[in-house]
């Protein structure tokens, strides 16, 4: 059943810490009921931090790292060792702490494949189906939302095909070109946890959660069953504040 909850949270730090709770408790108990559980993660400051709290978890050694398989929401179509890459990102918050097999991480391309964004972007989606007996979906999902609204690489007044992974070659933020999942395959998602930090994302917020005909990207985000935001204190300022 879907549904939408607001945590409230008292800076990014609290809001690292309650999504490293939840995604902790909710794969040990996937894992309990099903052979493979698939992530995907965020990048951006609170999405990054929020790894680096994973790293340092209690629990962490609860998960069956053998059988977790770990997405990316979106990337910057960079080269392989930049270090604007959220996979070389996460890599440094937590995945090079932990003894996840190497098969298990599934990365975005990069410009060192020499192939075109576009064709990036339907290299992979032939690698995403390869991994999913039926439609793809993730288990969870962590996502981030710009000041815009934006979520992975999906910006506002932007129009993207009907795959499950598309591209940007125009972004309002640099880099230019990029590679996300789609709205579809996000909404796919069992479950998805939004970390959201910061007083430049308060408007965002406000809008997102107050206005029934708000058309930013973060406003079409629902999981097919919990879609939960962790908000700090800053970033809900004016949505609490009404």
């Amino acid at each position: 059943m879907q549904s939408t909850e607001v945590h409230k949270a008292i800076n990014a730090s609290d809001v690292a810490d309650q999504a490293a709770n939840v995604f902790i408790d909710e794969v040990v108990e996937l894992q309990a009921k099903q052979d493979l559980v698939h992530v995907a993660l965020t990048g951006g400051t609170v999405g990054i931090l929020t790894l680096k709290h994973l790293a340092q978890h209690p629990r962490l050694h609860e998960i069956k790292l053998e059988k977790l398989h770990v997405w990316f929401g979106d990337e910057r179509y960079v080269a392989g060792e930049s270090s604007d890459r959220n996979s070389n990102q996460a890599r440094e918050a937590l995945l090079s702490h932990i003894s996840i097999p190497e098969l298990n991480i599934h990365e975005f391309p990069s410009t060192d494949s020499g192939l075109a964004v576009s064709q990036a972007a339907a290299e992979f989606e032939r690698t995403l189906l390869e991994w999913f007996d039926a439609s793809p979906a993730m288990d969870l999902m962590l996502l981030g939302m710009g000041p815009d609204g934006h979520v992975a690489s999906l910006f506002p007044g932007h129009s993207y095909p009907d795959e499950l992974i598309v591209f940007e070659s125009n972004s309002p933020k640099p880099p230019a070109e990029r590679i996300s999942m789609s709205m579809r395959l996000i909404n796919s998602s069992k479950r998805i946890v939004f970390v959201v930090s910061g007083i430049d994302k308060a408007e965002a917020v406000e809008q997102v959660h107050k206005n029934s005909e708000c058309d930013l990207p973060a406003a079409k985000v629902s999981a097919v069953g919990q879609t939960l935001w962790i908000i700090d204190e800053a970033a809900g300022s004016a949505f609490w504040s009404c």
